[in-house]
């Protein structure tokens, strides 16, 4: 079965077609950031990604966080090359989040944009130079996306072409009403660089999809930009937190904050009273089906927590009527859920061997060694 591949075209949606060259000496300084934690395999990769880079005029800080391989000394090396790279240490091992957060305090005042390449993840040559054109382009412009490459598979894709401007309302709506997602992570985006200055922390620290929730902020007051082309390459690993969200299904209590948040800035409230009774309905359906799978005591903590945070809070009620739908449908195609079921157990085992791996290494950090993490949101 093929999937169909959906293009919208928006409203607002303008495009300026450029040849990809700008002249040198009109280049506006892009501070680029890497946060890093134990990334010696590919950090080399990352740097001279941004070395390759077509526009030339850009900053380069790295940040460690208390790294425990040779990740350090790698990025000292390229420091001690280049004038415009510059090692930042943190004192002390912080959390993924709160470490972008560090990494972008580092940007120079200086700086018009600010470019985030993760220490795993590298950029295409033209990146920046592309970027930099669609948002000189339009000063309204706050971010610039693309497309990505994630693992072998192109992602953020969505916006009919040659599209390259959209009003920041209606991209907005395009996220929480059609499901057009194309904000991408933190390697896939351009900021302007006033707006990372003037919001510290630039991103929740409380939430782990802080680089889309920065995105509906930001967009309140600023339009987004896009290039079509694939510009940036984010490396898919079983061990990272992108793979660990996906087995507990964080993105449904990330589009749930996104509802009770900021939708009221981008739907009316007839639309938000709508789109608030589907997605409970779907999040309290995954709910119920993994209330049969068994899920663990850290699973149910999680998810009773985010939705306390929410208008709905958590609903004991509702999840034991999700439960019984869900039996009723297993008992209505029980070869289907077979299958489903094998399938669901079988990702709740490679869940389980990474929640076990983070607990190996949670008892490493308590005797003075960080734990691994996918320096992402």
């Amino acid at each position: 079965m093929t999937k169909k591949l959906l293009l919208f075209r928006c409203s607002s949606c303008t495009s300026d077609l450029f040849d990809g060259h700008m002249n040198s000496a009109s280049q506006p300084l892009v501070s680029v950031v890497t946060p890093m934690y134990n990334e010696e395999s590919y950090l080399a990769e990352c740097i001279e990604s941004v070395l390759a880079q077509t526009y030339q005029n850009w900053e380069y800080t790295i940040i460690d966080n208390c790294s425990t391989d040779g990740s350090l000394e790698i990025a000292r090396r390229y420091a001690e090359k280049d004038r415009r790279i510059r090692v930042y240490e943190n004192q002390e091992f912080l959390p993924v989040i709160a470490n972008h957060n560090v990494a972008l305090r580092q940007i120079s005042p200086e700086s018009k944009y600010c470019k985030v390449v993760l220490g795993d993840d590298w950029i295409f040559p033209h990146c920046l130079e592309q970027m930099v054109a669609v948002a000189e382009a339009h000063p309204t412009i706050g971010i610039v996306g693309a497309y990505a490459l994630e693992g072998h598979g192109v992602a953020w894709t969505g916006l009919s072409y040659p599209c390259s401007f959209v009003s920041g309302r209606e991209i907005c709506r395009l996220h929480l009403l059609e499901r057009v997602y194309v904000f991408g992570s933190a390697t896939a985006v351009l900021y302007r660089a006033d707006l990372v200055r003037n919001r510290d922390p630039f991103y929740s620290e409380s939430n782990i999809h802080a680089d889309t929730e920065v995105c509906f902020a930001l967009l309140k007051t600023f339009d987004f930009g896009f290039v079509h082309q694939i510009l940036t390459y984010t490396r898919v690993r079983e061990a990272s937190l992108s793979a660990i969200s996906r087995g507990i299904q964080t993105d449904l209590p990330g589009m749930l904050r996104l509802l009770c948040v900021h939708a009221a800035a981008y739907l009316t409230p007839a639309e938000r009273e709508v789109r608030l009774a589907e997605h409970l309905f779907v999040y309290y359906r995954y709910l119920g089906k993994s209330l049969l799978l068994g899920r663990d005591k850290q699973f149910w903590a999680f998810h009773k927590y985010e939705l306390s945070k929410a208008e709905a809070g958590f609903s004991y009620g509702r999840l034991v009527k999700s439960a019984i739908g869900a039996l009723f449908n297993a008992a209505a195609n029980p070869k289907n859920t077979v299958e489903k079921l094998a399938l669901h157990m079988s990702k709740l085992r490679a869940v389980g061997r990474q929640e076990r791996l983070e607990s190996k290494s949670s008892l490493n950090r308590s005797n003075g060694a960080p734990e691994r993490h996918r320096t992402a949101v």
